[in-house]
């Protein structure tokens, strides 16, 4: 993919550079600082990649946990790995880089896989949503509903509707004219950013993507504001305390992945150019790529007695068949 020639997007004979390459500003200018927060990042990072896929393993290994809910948390397991492993590594390997250069190709990649892997995650977020509204709100109806066939559907249709929205994203993007300034104020590639840097008119290119972030994180949202109102309803009608304290647990993790993801994710894409500093957008986007994906299975498997149990039924087996 290369950006497009002056002629095509400026019009007449204009003598311009056609820009080849981005410099990513990175998580600081300070150099020490840098080198300091290597083994911070590192640590998060191997701390992401083994509690994910930890739990995809403990998942497939427990027969107890071959339900909808851990189906779905193992496939949002496997997108935070994907999701944090395209931008974590170079990151990593920027930070012993006085000046971090990413080619259009290399950036357009980038983007494809964080937009691809992000807009999935909201959308099975959704799917997880709706899935607590159906083991609440319809119980005896639960296993009829949420068959295999529609959880494997959901999924596919997530990861499916996440890389052709994300691939629209970079066609566009990427399609444009560059001519300079080409420093991208973050540690990764950012459409929004890019877009922003365009010679040529980006006010199409960035509605379109605006629509796009729009149509999937907030038609996503909507989903599971409906469900969980629908839970809630639900959950007022058990006339049992117990029950009722049952049904939140079941949902009070969903809740705070959602939140957490949600809420930064909006303050990262939907603000105003000028909402925020450099270092602010700097900031929430380094909890948005690098701590969420980490948290999400922490915050899952701490209240969890499901996972804990497991975790205690294949460390059991495990030593048994050691010995």
């Amino acid at each position: 993919m290369s950006p497009m020639m002056p002629s095509e997007s400026m019009g007449g004979d204009v003598n311009l550079t056609s820009v080849t390459v981005f410099v990513l500003l990175g998580i600081s200018k300070d150099k020490e600082l840098q080198l300091s927060l290597f083994p911070v990042f590192l640590l998060i990072y191997l701390v992401t990649l083994f509690w994910n896929l930890g739990l995809i393993i403990l998942i497939r290994m427990d027969s107890h946990l071959h339900t909808p809910m851990y189906f779905f948390l193992s496939a949002l397991s496997f997108i935070d790995i994907c999701y944090t492993s395209s931008i974590s590594p170079r990151m990593l390997a920027d930070l012993f880089k006085d000046k971090k250069v990413i080619s259009f190709i290399a950036c357009a990649t980038q983007w494809l896989v964080a937009s691809w892997m992000g807009q999935a995650e909201c959308l099975v977020l959704a799917a997880m949503a709706y899935d607590r509204y159906v083991a609440i709100g319809k119980p005896l109806q639960y296993s009829t509903i949420m068959a295999p066939g529609l959880c494997w559907k959901m999924v596919a249709g997530a990861i499916g509707c996440g890389f052709l929205s994300s691939l629209i994203e970079v066609v566009i993007g990427f399609e444009m004219y560059y001519c300079g300034p080409n420093v991208i104020q973050n540690f990764f590639c950012n459409i929004t950013e890019i877009i922003s840097l365009s010679c040529s008119n980006s006010f199409i290119g960035q509605m379109i993507v605006f629509l796009i972030i729009l149509c999937v994180a907030g038609g996503s949202m909507v989903v599971v504001l409906l469900s969980y109102g629908f839970i809630a309803a639900s959950i007022l009608k058990l006339s049992s305390v117990k029950g009722s304290a049952k049904a939140f647990n079941t949902c009070a993790s969903h809740l705070a992945v959602v939140t957490l993801f949600y809420g930064t994710a909006l303050s990262v894409y939907m603000h105003p150019s000028s909402g925020h500093s450099t270092k602010q957008n700097r900031f929430l986007s380094v909890f948005y790529v690098i701590i969420i994906p980490m948290l999400n299975p922490f915050i899952y498997s701490l209240r969890n007695k499901e996972i804990k149990e497991a975790l205690r039924r294949v460390m059991k087996k495990t030593t048994h068949l050691s010995h």
